[in-house]
């Protein structure tokens, strides 16, 4: 198979977001910057909005043809957060900052989606890395972004090297939307029980719709037999810490390093950015914390919650909330999901930058008792399970396409490959093998 290397500028139109100063407002069109835009995904945790009127002003067909954003663009991340890519789909509807380039293929010459996967490939990350310019913000630009080589086989391979690593990608946004309903049922089972108390009573009827006896607390009414307490008297808020960064050492080991920066959308963490030697970590003041211990961050970015769904250890910017007096972490972790606007309100300082363990000391909840908490419990078993399956298989997945996409780009693995390996099937590949054993003690 041959490979032609050329420009991007050769094969695509580029261009950026607005440069306007455009007003911002608290609904409407999200208006996305660099730092929205994760490696194949959107991060709208934090996002802007703008009016109606100012979309269609700034990223009409009418206007600039490479701004007004459509299926199959390439959006990468030029100034600030650096090289994070993401293609534009049939479903999306956004404005961008000037702050994001947009790459949008000649589809005579590459398809859309093999360009995605190779900009996405290392050795394009490697090659845009000796472009980057600035100390600390890193930048690029658009003349530069054009002159960037990329190696394209004919248009046909182009298509099945596509489809072969599209298929992969589909099954990981499968598991992902399995486990976001997963996820939501588990939450509002958790607020029907415990907030609504709507709990089954002997009867197996909801407790406060069927006439339940309820008793005067601190915290109002209260079902009966239940208690008001405080947050650490279901968990124990323990520290970590971080051995010296200069020590090679004590570091990239086989010990997975929870930080702030590992905390991701869905509830479990099982991969961490740094790993830790057996050395590293007697030079820790972290213990090894053990799978289903709860981590929330305490500084950075505060309050994401996370379980740990392997032995890890922990640095300082993160508490670990671990189960006491027969709770368990499901019930912790989902508690204190709806802790969080009342840990946000008592967090030191105006601003939301900081949880220190008296925050939770002063958090009032109410408890019930452990027999509904362990019958909860085996409900969600299940639950949480499927979810940390999924994961797990979803970051087998992704390293098995992470390796295939080398290949494929270099031409070292021939297409088709797709008739012989279904999605399941490329569970069983041997360059997943590696990956199987590190995730099968979970």
């Amino acid at each position: 198979m041959s490979f032609e290397t050329v420009a991007l500028g050769d094969v695509c139109a580029l261009g950026d977001g607005a440069h306007a100063k455009i007003s911002r407002q608290d609904s409407g069109v999200p208006y996305l910057t660099s730092k929205n835009i994760k490696q194949g995904n959107l991060d709208l945790t934090r996002v802007d909005y703008i009016s109606e009127a100012d979309f269609n002003k700034h990223f009409s067909k009418s206007g600039n043809s490479v701004r007004s954003l459509e299926a199959g663009d390439i959006l990468i991340g030029i100034i600030g957060t650096f090289g994070n890519v993401y293609l534009y789909k049939e479903t999306d509807c956004f404005g961008i900052s000037s702050s994001i380039g947009i790459i949008r293929p000649d589809r005579k010459r590459t398809h859309p989606e093999f360009l995605y996967y190779a900009i996405t490939s290392e050795n394009f990350k490697k090659t845009i890395e000796m472009y980057k310019g600035g100390s600390v913000q890193g930048y690029t630009n658009l003349p530069t972004l054009r002159k960037v080589e990329v190696s394209l086989p004919p248009l046909d391979k182009q298509v099945e090297i596509a489809s072969i690593l599209k298929s992969l990608d589909k099954k990981i946004e499968l598991n992902n939307a399995i486990n976001k309903n997963l996820e939501e049922i588990a939450q509002a089972l958790f607020k029907r029980w415990f907030v609504d108390f709507e709990f089954p009573n002997e009867s197996g009827e909801p407790y406060k719709s069927s006439g339940g006896e309820f008793e005067e607390s601190e915290l109002g009414l209260i079902p009966k037999g239940w208690r008001a307490g405080a947050a650490t008297d279901v968990f124990n808020v323990q520290s970590g810490g971080t051995p010296k960064t200069g020590s090679a050492e004590y570091w990239d080991g086989e010990i997975p390093f929870f930080t702030p920066k590992d905390s991701g959308s869905s509830f479990y963490t099982i991969n961490t950015e740094k790993k830790l030697t057996e050395s590293g970590l007697t030079k820790c003041n972290s213990k090894l914390y053990k799978a289903g211990t709860v981590f929330i961050t305490a500084r950075g970015t505060v309050g994401k919650l996370s379980i740990a769904g392997r032995d890890m250890a922990m640095n300082q910017s993160c508490y670990a909330l671990v189960a006491t007096n027969g709770y368990t972490h499901k019930y912790i972790f989902l508690q204190t999901q709806l802790l969080i606007n009342t840990i946000k309100k008592n967090a030191s300082g105006a601003v939301f930058d900081a949880i220190t363990a008296s925050t939770f000391q002063s958090l009032k909840v109410a408890l019930p008792n452990i027999e509904l908490v362990e019958e909860f419990d085996k409900i969600l078993e299940g639950f949480f399970n499927s979810i940390l399956k999924n994961i797990i298989e979803n970051q087998i997945l992704s390293e098995s396409r992470d390796t295939l996409l080398p290949k494929l780009m270099s031409g070292e693995l021939q297409v088709p490959i797709d008739r012989k390996y279904s999605q399941d099937q490329m569970l069983d590949l041997p360059l997943a093998a590696e990956s199987k054993a590190q995730y099968s003690t979970t």
